[in-house]
């Protein structure tokens, strides 16, 4: 293998009762995959699966079949996101729980915490902004950090999750919002229950909202459209967040690169003040011109691998990147092994965004479309001798 590949994975696929009472009987993100229409001429809306249909994740079968997908693929295991919404409240557990009891699939997983509340506006596409809480994300402090904590330790210690320097990763989706006193709580209770240690990975999505503040107090990034200051960003999560390594997604920065700053901000001031949305689309190419950057070479970078993204089912006319290919992802995954290729075979890490995010058409399971594409394109990168020709050029 050429990299270590470690797919996202949303565990949403099968109904809960939270969903039912805001969304009505048996609703997934199936239900707004498959109603989406397309927006402008030539826009790939609906996305239909293939090989594993409208699942439920509630299936063991679906799970073994998806394990063997992704094996072949060359991808190592999956990232499971869990929902934590602190004093034992937790939403979609149930897929994880049962690959953790049953042991099956044999498949390697590890966790990411999605530290984030679930609010009606994630699935509202009409407009209307009404923003009802389903559940809220809270700390309560110590109790519950251990709580969680040992909630958790189950899958930690299990032969199949997966590790970097012989610590179970655990990914944090909002960096931002953990409290301080959150990972030395919990590298401790990792030392007591006799593992080497947690290896921390912030994800670094659409950082340029948070102005990164130094150890004296003054603030040391230009703010929200700043795109040559990715270097502080890590530092800051390594650094005063007490993260061991960040998960980047580049999006936000590739955006404004690739569109005019000034558009990107009518846009979004449109839509914020007047309630006005234009249909906000990319070029896959042009993005990805621009979403790396070379601090992802860094030891303890693990850039992300983004096949495709259209949030159109969950949110309307914002977000959609059009042209996107296996062959064009195949030039993604290219560059990032060219950015990974000089680290220690451990830090050799990909995170894949994602393996099976349908509603905001970032996924690689087949589809009725491109079939096997995107799975084929990762294989021949991954597992298989791939030409190294030349890639899209930065210009």
């Amino acid at each position: 293998m050429k990299a270590r590949v470690i797919a996202l994975y949303l565990p949403q696929f099968h109904p809960i009762p939270e969903n039912d009472k805001f969304w009505g009987p048996g609703f997934t993100e199936w239900t707004n995959v498959a109603k989406a229409k397309p927006l402008f001429r030539g826009h790939y809306q609906p996305r239909i699966p293939a090989d594993l249909g409208f699942y439920d994740l509630r299936l063991p079968e679906i799970r073994e079949q998806q394990a063997k997908m992704a094996r072949e693929a060359g991808v190592e295991g999956f990232c499971y996101w869990h929902y934590w919404f602190g004093n034992g409240k937790q939403l979609l557990q149930r897929p994880f729980n049962e690959v953790l009891n049953s042991g099956k699939p044999d498949f390697p997983f590890a966790l990411g915490w999605a530290n984030h509340s679930w609010t009606t506006a994630t699935w509202t596409r009409d407009g209307n902004k009404r923003k009802e809480m389903i559940a809220e994300q809270c700390y309560y402090g110590e109790e519950d950090y251990k709580m969680h904590f040992a909630y958790v330790l189950k899958a930690f210690k299990d032969k199949r999750y997966i590790t970097i320097d012989g610590k179970p990763i655990f990914v944090v989706f909002d960096p931002y919002d953990l409290p301080g006193d959150f990972i030395p709580c919990w590298r401790t209770l990792a030392q007591e229950a006799g593992l080497r240690g947690i290896h921390f990975i912030a994800y670094m999505q659409n950082t340029n909202g948070h102005p990164v503040i130094a150890e004296d107090g003054h603030q040391v990034t230009k703010g929200y459209f700043s795109t040559d200051e990715a270097g502080k960003y890590y530092d800051y999560a390594t650094g005063q967040l007490g993260f061991d390594a960040v998960l980047p997604l580049g999006t936000w920065r590739a955006e404004v690169c690739a569109k005019n700053r000034w558009w990107v901000a009518l846009q979004r001031q449109l839509s914020a003040r007047f309630g006005i949305s234009l249909v906000n689309k990319y070029d896959y190419r042009q993005v990805m011109r621009h979403y790396y950057v070379p601090e992802d070479a860094r030891e303890n970078v693990y850039p992300s691998l983004l096949p495709q993204w259209d949030r159109s089912p969950r949110a309307g006319v914002n977000g959609i990147y059009t042209g996107s290919t296996p062959e064009r992802f195949k030039e993604t995954i290219l560059e990032a092994l060219k950015l990974i290729k000089d680290k220690q075979p451990e830090h050799q890490v990909l995170f894949l965004k994602s393996w099976n995010e349908w509603a905001e058409g970032n996924y690689i399971e087949p589809d009725q479309k491109f079939g096997h594409g995107y799975l084929d394109a990762l294989r021949q990168c991954i597992v298989d001798d791939c030409d190294e020709r030349p890639l899209f050029d930065k210009n």
